[in-house]
């Protein structure tokens, strides 16, 4: 199970931006523009398959002694482990317990050789800050906003998965082994 801990600050265009591009003066509709614009920027990351602005997440694993992948890719940092007990309440673990690791694609790794639930908190986006996210990203999340705001079906057109196929991760198998 993943739980976001940290959510990303904003979304990644602007909502000045998004009503210079659907030429929209004024206000009005605001709270509507930003929903298509958060819808969008939600259906980036589907299709890519990662996300985009770093954000603190916490995953619960059973400890088995081996290397196990963590689930959101890519990784920035692991900042703590901690043993999970019954009632749910957590206690740090030493480094000597566990061992972390995040190998040249941003995967994160962990094993623990402490018995149960472990729950691991990371960082993980591909990018520091909305500066940092691809033009061609950003410009899809924009175009795919301005398509929904047109009573679009949410399914991106294909000039929007043109832009962000290059940023698609592709995950092959059932389970990541080490």
């Amino acid at each position: 199970m993943v739980e976001t801990i940290v959510p990303p600050e904003a979304a990644p265009v602007a909502l000045a931006e998004l009503r210079a591009f659907l030429r929209i003066e004024g206000a009005d509709g605001d709270a509507e523009l930003a929903a298509q614009l958060r819808v969008a920027t939600e259906l980036c990351e589907g299709f890519i398959g990662a996300p985009l602005l770093e954000r603190t997440l916490r995953e619960t694993l059973v400890a088995r002694g081996e290397w196990q992948a963590l689930s959101v890719s890519p990784i920035r940092a692991v900042t703590a482990v901690h043993a999970l007990s019954g009632d749910g309440s957590a206690v740090a673990l030493t480094p000597e317990v566990y061992g972390i690791d995040i190998d040249a694609a941003g995967r994160g790794w962990v094993r623990c050789a402490a018995v149960g639930r472990i729950a691991v908190t990371y960082v993980a986006g591909s990018a520091a800050d909305w500066n940092a996210v691809p033009e061609p990203v950003r410009h899809g999340i924009l175009r795919l906003a301005a398509h929904l705001r047109m009573d679009g079906d949410g399914v991106p057109p294909a000039a929007v998965t043109a832009l962000w196929r290059p940023w698609r991760v592709m995950r092959l198998g059932a389970g990541a082994v080490r």
